[in-house]
């Protein structure tokens, strides 16, 4: 009788990553992505996968990539050393009684080890959450360029493809009629058949968030994503009372808590859940339950991920049972490379989810290898 296989080892490495095009929101812009994936060794000889990603390293939230790896390597990786690797709540669940907060870190983490026993028990991720409600997902396109006419081109020629029909407009880094100008612009570019969206990324207060929105929605958009600080719940009440355009929550909602208080005080239409804010697949199943219950909408929302981190989200996203907002796991696209062997697929304007054994993405190790940011060290190490 063979004995329960247990966790031997938890490796992250930070991966820096091309995109294929300036990416510009209301507080940075980024030229490359770094991704911190996450393999994690039993003693059965299963290696699970899993991804961090932030964006803009500090500049959009409080955690960031080098201080995931950090809390990964000196706090995840020795409270789970030794134990049984196949029951992933029990492994989370003494994360949690260790780590406070570092939701990134425990997505991470957590998304490696069900990686690991779909793998062992030959079932994809989706089917260890309770199945799939959908075998693919529609996904939105963010024009980040900044300049009307690159993005109107952009845009046309994608719906002309079928890769995507829904287009959000990152707005808030400059002056309130420039960015309604610019909406306005997009508008009449892409005609009313396409559904546009804006974030400001909490950009506005909320008398400029009073003025903007009412502009928006004159311009036909469609969603209004965090105009105002995340902290600022009563004022996101007052808005989505005063609007009826709909009004999403991003950066104000992480889990169920967040997503429960949001809900008792009517302070969104729709919720953008997160993997990586959540601290993993199942916790954000559990907000997904609270939206369900409070009757707001659901939006499977992205941090720019890379290939793991994406597909991990989408077999979340599969498993609830209403997802009225579609979603914006587009990360992938955005990368000119990156560390998996084959990307995931695009078509009919939605991503298509896998169905073979965990995830069913597979690291390409020589591309990791290459991309890593230590791979300095690495090559002076196996020199010497």
């Amino acid at each position: 009788m063979s004995s329960t296989p247990c966790i031997q080892s938890i490796d992250a490495v930070l991966v820096d990553l091309p995109t294929i095009r300036a990416h510009k929101l209301a507080m940075t812009t980024i030229s490359h992505q770094t991704l911190v994936i996450v393999r994690v060794t039993s003693s059965d000889g299963i290696v699970g996968i899993g991804e961090a990603t932030t964006i803009g390293g500090l500049a959009y939230g409080d955690q960031g990539p080098e201080s995931t790896k950090i809390t990964i390597d000196a706090y995840i990786a020795p409270v789970l050393k030794g134990i049984d690797a196949t029951n992933v709540n029990a492994a989370m669940q003494r994360v949690a009684a260790s780590v406070q907060g570092n939701s990134f870190a425990k997505s991470a983490v957590e998304t490696a080890l069900l990686d690991a026993q779909g793998k062992r028990l030959g079932l994809p991720v989706h089917a260890l959450l309770g199945g799939a409600f959908r075998t693919s997902l529609p996904v939105l396109w963010t024009l980040a360029s900044g300049n009307v006419g690159r993005d109107v081109e952009e845009a046309l020629a994608l719906v002309e493809s079928r890769r995507h029909r829904v287009f959000k407009l990152k707005i808030g880094s400059r002056d309130l009629s420039a960015d309604i100008a610019h909406v306005q612009a997009i508008r009449r570019g892409l005609g009313d058949e396409v559904m546009l969206t804006v974030d400001v990324n909490q950009a506005w207060d909320e008398a400029t968030a009073v003025r903007g929105i009412a502009a928006l929605e004159d311009a036909g958009v469609g969603l209004v994503e965090q105009p105002i600080s995340r902290r600022n719940r009563r004022g996101l009440a007052r808005l989505a009372a005063r609007f009826d355009v709909a009004i999403m929550a991003d950066e104000a909602v992480h889990d169920a808590g967040d997503a429960f208080d949001l809900a008792v005080d009517a302070a969104a239409d729709v919720y953008a859940l997160k993997i990586s804010q959540a601290g993993g697949l199942l916790p954000t199943l559990r907000a997904a339950a609270v939206a369900d219950a409070a009757g707001v909408g659901i939006y499977g929302g992205t941090l720019l991920e890379g290939s793991i981190g994406t597909i991990a989200a989408a077999h979340a996203f599969a498993a609830c049972p209403r997802l009225a907002w579609g979603t914006e796991l587009f990360g992938p696209l955005l990368l000119k490379d990156d560390v998996v062997v084959q990307r995931p697929t695009y078509s009919d304007f939605e991503l298509q989810l896998p169905d073979s054994p965990g995830l069913g993405v597979q690291l390409d190790t020589d591309k990791l290898d290459f991309y890593r940011r230590d791979r300095a060290s690495q090559s002076v190490a196996i020199t010497a």
